[in-house]
């Protein structure tokens, strides 16, 4: 297992649309493993396939507090099939470096899958995992949280990258 170069925005693999995953082969199940070694590492809550440059729709995910131990979930294809209510929260993500803000989210979501053998998965999920699921699931499409903010937060943002890079 390894730990794998996180993409940083305006990685353009961040933007890419991340395909099915067909078979689950000994590659896909290996690049599951460096995902949550990679995860675990920077440390975050989830992660997606593009950011490590792997465009498989697959994501890794643990909303565990570190103290309570590892429960690593996996879900390959993953679809939100269901959603309601709505609910504002502090996001920030592993590819978008040095920032946070408020996102608008469904509060609710049903989420059908394949575990990593194959096995069909549904979860229903509510408050800070149905934004970890929708914020994962985004990745796979190309989006990212600072797509879902205000045009006004994100130019702020990429001033202020742009400045950080200049450094």
């Amino acid at each position: 297992m390894a730990v794998l170069a996180i993409q940083k925005y305006p990685d353009p693999v961040l933007k890419a649309k991340a395909q099915p995953v067909t078979e689950i082969t000994p590659e896909i199940q290996c690049l599951i493993d460096n995902m949550a070694d990679t995860m675990y590492q920077a440390p975050g809550i989830g992660l997606a396939a593009n950011q490590v440059g792997a465009l498989h729709r697959v994501i890794v995910f643990d909303i565990t507090p570190k103290e309570e131990g590892r429960n690593l979930n996996v879900i390959i294809n993953p679809e939100i099939v269901a959603s309601s209510g709505e609910l504002v929260q502090q996001e920030a993500c592993l590819s978008v470096v040095d920032y946070s803000c408020d996102v608008r989210r469904k509060a609710c979501v049903t989420v059908t899958g394949l575990d990593r053998e194959g096995k069909p998965v549904c979860i229903e999920a509510k408050d800070l995992l149905a934004v970890v699921l929708q914020h994962e699931i985004d990745h796979l499409d190309g989006i990212l949280f600072i797509d879902r903010i205000s045009r006004l937060k994100r130019s702020l943002y990429k001033r202020q990258l742009q400045k950080s890079l200049k450094k």
